[in-house]
């Protein structure tokens, strides 16, 4: 089973950052633009908080906000779990499962060095289970 750092070498390191000041309006932008599903909120170089696409229906739309006047400081969600690049990735399923996340911030020495989703965890184990399965029909072809 690979670990978080195989995945992310497979997907790539990009994180969409936004700051805490930011209008909400300007974050969703941000994230529609490169179809991205979350951000993580970043002040001084510190990951201090996540805000999804569900966030801002929940928080702003249905509670009858303007998207022009709410900063992403106030619908972020401040309490994160995260993963180091060697965690592998049996166990993000799992904390992603048990905590009902989506997504989870990579850090290193508590420097923000990626993000991984359930789909990206999913995507990788596929791949990697084809893989394993054809090396073993190879193996079993060969012998026989």
């Amino acid at each position: 089973m690979g670990a978080v750092s195989n995945l992310l070498d497979s997907k790539g390191y990009d994180v969409l950052t936004v700051k805490p000041d930011q209008p909400i309006v300007e974050a969703v932008q941000r994230m529609e633009d490169i179809s991205a599903g979350t951000a993580l909120v970043m002040d001084e170089g510190d990951v201090v908080g996540i805000i999804s696409e569900r966030d801002v229906f929940r928080k702003v739309v249905l509670e009858g906000k303007s998207l022009d006047t709410v900063k992403v400081s106030d619908i972020m969600s401040k309490t994160l779990t995260t993963v180091s690049p060697d965690t592998p990735l049996d166990e993000c399923m799992q904390l992603m499962t048990e905590k009902r996340i989506r997504h989870l911030p990579v850090l290193r020495d508590k420097q923000l060095c990626g993000i991984v989703s359930i789909g990206d965890v999913v995507k990788y184990l596929v791949v990697e289970k084809d893989f394993k399965i054809k090396n073993l029909e190879t193996y079993i072809s060969g012998v026989m």
